[in-house]
C-alpha cells in the first residue's frame, strides 16, 4: 500500500471512530487506535489523572538507531455533530455523507463554494476528518513508512476541544518518558489543521509557533436600586455594556508580529446576574473575552485590560456620579483569610459540571461577599486554563526545517492562529505568576503543568469550516504531500542535530 492511501485508509478509519468530546467513544478511542499500530516497538495507553471520563492518552514508540527523537502529536477529539441536522448520523462516515452532502447543497443552494469543493473531488467531508484525524493519520503513516535512523514518539490525546487534560497530561509527563525511554527530543511536530477559504496557499505551511491565550473576565459589583430612582445606585449591566464597548476589538490587546495580527479580543459572554423580572436594577454582571497573545505575559494583558477598564468606568462615574473601584483577583483574596479562601475554591471545584468561566465567577462572588464589600466595583481575572504563546528558539533548527519543505511548496509563519497544544509542549513565552494569582479557580478546578520546553512545530492538513457540518479536507494534501513533508522535516531534524 502507498504513502498516500495507507494515509487515506487511517483518516478514514480514525474519523469513523465517533469521539465527541466527554463522550464514551473518545474514552474508547485509544485502544481502538492501539489495535490499529504497525511497526512500533512498544506501545501504551497513559491514563490522565483523576479525569472524570477515564480517558486517555496513546504513546507509540518507533525506536531508531540513535537515541535522537521527534514527536509527532495531535487530539483525536472532536466537537459535536448536532449542526449536522438532517445528515447527524452519517457525520463520521465519509463516504456516505459527501454525495449526502452534495445533495442538501444543490437543494438548499446555502453554499456554492463547498457544493464547488465536493464536486472537484480534493475535497472530503467528515466530523474531525480535518480537525483533526488526517493530521494523525499523516503523522502514522509517515512513522510507519520511516526507515532512517531516528526515533519516533507518537502521541495522541485527548479533550484538545475543552480542556486540552490529555495534552497537559502528556506534557507533564513526557520529560519522565525520555529519561525512561532514553530518548533526546529534538523536536515536537504538532499535526493540527489550518483553515484557508481561498487557494489554500495560506494553509500550506509550517508554523514555528503558536498564540498564546487568556480568557480575561470581569466581576462587577453594582448598586441595586428601584427603576424609578436610577440615580440612586449603579446599574452593574451598564458597567458591564462599557466594559464590554472598552474592551471588543481593542487593538491595545492584540500583537503584531511581522505581518501577522494576533486577534484582538472580543467578548463571550456578558450577562447579568439577576434571577427572573422585577424592577430593581441589576447588583452583579460576569463577562468574559478571549485575548490572543504573541509574546504578552498574562501580567501584561491585565495591566493593559486594567488601563482600559480605568477608561470605562470614567465614563461610568462621569454619568452616574458614583465612584467605582477596579481590583482583580489578587487583591480581592487579599482581604480574606487564607483558609476560608482555599474552602471556598474546593467548594466550587467539586461542582465539576459547570464550565471554568462559571466556577471563576462563582468563586469570585462568593469572595466578594465574605470580604464584605458593598461599594461598585470591577474585579478582573482569568477564567479558564491559560495557553501560552511559544515560538521556536533555535534558528538553525528553523532554517534546517524551512529548508526541507521547500521542494513540498510549503511555507511559513510564525504562530499558528488558533488556540493549539503547542502551547504546553513548546517553549513559552512570558511567567504564568501573574495568571496563577488571578485565576480563582488555579491548582483546584484544574491542574497546569509547566510547558515541556521543546521546541515545537505545527504542520498539518488544510480545509474549510472546522467545527461546521460543512468541515471539509483537502484530500490531496493531506495524503499525498503531507506524509512525505512530515518525513522530510524528520530526516532533516535529525541531521541538523
Amino acid at each position: 500500500m502507498s504513502l498516500a492511501a495507507r494515509a487515506r485508509e487511517l483518516a478514514l478509519t480514525f474519523t469513523s471512530w465517533a469521539s465527541v468530546t466527554g463522550s464514551s467513544g473518545e474514552a474508547a478511542f485509544p485502544s481502538l487506535m492501539l489495535q490499529s499500530l504497525r511497526g512500533f516497538d512498544k506501545s501504551w495507553l497513559q491514563k490522565i489523572e483523576g479525569d472524570s471520563f477515564g480517558r486517555s492518552n496513546v504513546f507509540a514508540l518507533k525506536r531508531g538507531t540513535s537515541t535522537r527523537t521527534i514527536v509527532l502529536t495531535g487530539h483525536f477529539d472532536v466537537v459535536p455533530v448536532e449542526n449536522y441536522g438532517p445528515l447527524q448520523a452519517l457525520a463520521f462516515d465519509t463516504v456516505k455523507l459527501l454525495p449526502a452532502s452534495i445533495a442538501r447543497l444543490k437543494a438548499t443552494r446555502e453554499n456554492p463554494k463547498a457544493l464547488a469543493d465536493f464536486e472537484s473531488g480534493e475535497f472530503l467531508p467528515g466530523r474531525g476528518l480535518l480537525d483533526m484525524k488526517a493530521g494523525l493519520a499523516a503523522g502514522f503513516a509517515a512513522i510507519e513508512a520511516y526507515q532512517g535512523e531516528a526515533s519516533l514518539l507518537f502521541i495522541a490525546v485527548s479533550d484538545e476541544e475543552e480542556r486540552s487534560a490529555g495534552a497537559r497530561s502528556a506534557a507533564a509527563h513526557l520529560a519522565e518518558i525520555a529519561t525512561a525511554e532514553q530518548l533526546d527530543i529534538k523536536l515536537v511536530i504538532n499535526l493540527d489543521a489550518i483553515s484557508d477559504q481561498e487557494d489554500g496557499q495560506a494553509a500550506r505551511v509550517v508554523t514555528t509557533g503558536s498564540i498564546g491565550k487568556q480568557l480575561l473576565t470581569a466581576f462587577v459589583v453594582g448598586k441595586e436600586t428601584h427603576a424609578g430612582y436610577p440615580q440612586d445606585g449603579v446599574n452593574a449591566a451598564y458597567i458591564a455594556a462599557e466594559l464590554v464597548c472598552a474592551l471588543e476589538l481593542a487593538p491595545e490587546l492584540s500583537e503584531t508580529t511581522g505581518a501577522e495580527i494576533a486577534a484582538p479580543p472580543t467578548a463571550l459572554s456578558a450577562k447579568d446576574l439577576k434571577q427572573g423580572y422585577n424592577v430593581t436594577t441589576p447588583g452583579f454582571a460576569f463577562a468574559y473575552w478571549n485575548s490572543l497573545q504573541h509574546r504578552r505575559s498574562g501580567a501584561e494583558v491585565l495591566e493593559i485590560a486594567k488601563s482600559l477598564c480605568a477608561r470605562a468606568m470614567a465614563r461610568v462615574e462621569a454619568r452616574t456620579r458614583q465612584k467605582i473601584r477596579v481590583m482583580d483577583f489578587a487583591e480581592l483574596v487579599k482581604l480574606v483569610p487564607a483558609d476560608d479562601v482555599v474552602s471556598i475554591k474546593n467548594v466550587v471545584a467539586a461542582q465539576g459540571h459547570l464550565d471554568f468561566p462559571e466556577q471563576a465567577k462563582r468563586v469570585t462572588q462568593m469572595l466578594w461577599e465574605m470580604a464584605g464589600l458593598s461599594y461598585p466595583a470591577v474585579v478582573l481575572g482569568f477564567g479558564s486554563i491559560p495557553y501560552p504563546a511559544v515560538s521556536l528558539r533555535d534558528e538553525k533548527l528553523e532554517a534546517a526545517i524551512l529548508q526541507s519543505l521547500l521542494p513540498h511548496g510549503i511555507g511559513h509563519v510564525k504562530y499558528f492562529a488558533g488556540i493549539s497544544d503547542m502551547s504546553f509542549f513548546g517553549e513559552a513565552s512570558g511567567d504564568l505568576n501573574a495568571v496563577a494569582a488571578n485565576t480563582p479557580i488555579w491548582g483546584t478546578s484544574f491542574v497546569m503543568p509547566k510547558p515541556a520546553g521543546y521546541p515545537t512545530i505545527n504542520l498539518g492538513p488544510w480545509g474549510r469550516d472546522y467545527h461546521h457540518w460543512l468541515e471539509r479536507l483537502h484530500a490531496p494534501y493531506a495524503f499525498e504531500v503531507l506524509p512525505k513533508a512530515l518525513l522530510s522535516v524528520i530526516e532533516a531534524v535529525f541531521k541538523a542535530g
